[in-house]
């Protein structure tokens, strides 16, 4: 068999899927930044959730997935549930006002250059040369993305580090669910984890912003039913799927054309200015989604 041939090759469903999954999380950056302007970040994500649970929980119920989780298995949901989501949803959304929305959307997807480094680091996940050629491509497409806010976030070294952080726990968090032993569908894992989030963002929200509750703005309104419904009726779900349906450097690199659309909508809707380095980065994320995703040439044994 031919080195390549093991490489992943995404079904029609999964390929649809990735597409309508980048848009919706690539557009929802600069979305998010309009919604928590002005506005207390835990209870902007606690409300999403608070709408777009029951949407996804309905969802699943029509789809007649089978929900039960044994309790044998709960300690691990929650681990998976710590690593993949309550990390990643509290650390980017209160840096998220403190930060340009489409650079933010940049350090967070630094995850795919962590998940390739913590694959081969705790779960024995060589790399092929291919497969290196993409993790390299999407770490200088994120810096050259980064390249003009460099000065900018300097000053700013706290929140960097905090979406860092969060990047580099929820890749993590993908080899872990790529490995996980609970043997149930994955959107009844997803249902649950997503469940134990907007618990844990919701508790948060009426401790820390309770006093600065106030009726949200048009604005904020609409960003919070686009959350709801786009991220975490469908995004949310859809990616744990990709994620442990694929092997983590396939997932994860395959996702890397989110932070090109942050950028461009973010340039679009809030006015920041694009330059060559975003244009070249482009190219970069493209080079690195077809390591992993590109078919590979199939020989045939002698």
């Amino acid at each position: 068999m031919h080195p390549m041939s093991a490489l992943p090759s995404l079904t029609r469903r999964q390929l649809w899927t990735l597409i309508t999954l980048t848009l919706v999380w690539g557009i929802n950056w600069p979305i998010m930044k309009l919604g928590v302007t002005g506005f207390p970040p835990l209870t902007f994500r606690s409300l999403s959730m608070l709408i777009g649970l029951p949407v996804l929980g309905l969802a699943l119920v029509l789809m007649k997935v089978p929900l039960r989780i044994p309790r044998a298995h709960w300690w691990e949901l929650l681990k998976l549930a710590f690593f993949n989501l309550f990390v990643w949803h509290v650390l980017v959304i209160l840096a998220l006002p403190k930060l340009p929305s489409g650079r933010a959307a940049i350090l967070g997807y630094t995850m795919p250059v962590f998940s390739a480094i913590w694959g081969v680091i705790w779960f024995n996940a060589p790399l092929r040369a291919r497969q290196w050629l993409g993790v390299a491509a999407a770490g200088v497409g994120v810096l050259l993305l980064l390249w003009n806010e460099l000065n900018n976030l300097s000053g700013q070294p706290f929140w960097v580090l905090m979406v860092l952080i969060a990047a580099a726990v929820w890749a993590y968090g993908t080899q872990r669910l790529r490995h996980t032993h609970i043997e149930v569908p994955t959107l009844a894992i997803a249902f649950w984890m997503t469940s134990m989030t907007t618990i844990l963002l919701t508790v948060l929200a009426c401790v820390f912003e309770q006093d600065r509750w106030q009726m949200p703005a048009e604005s904020t309104q609409w960003a919070i039913l686009y959350n709801a419904l786009g991220v975490f009726a469908f995004a949310q779900a859809a990616w744990l799927t990709l994620a442990r349906g694929l092997p983590p450097v396939a997932s994860t690199l395959s996702v890397m054309f989110i932070p090109v659309l942050g950028v461009f909508t973010g340039a679009w809707l809030l006015d920041e200015v694009l330059h060559w380095q975003d244009w070249t980065a482009v190219v970069l994320m493209v080079v690195a989604i077809a390591s992993v995703l590109w078919p590979a040439r199939s020989t045939q044994n002698p």
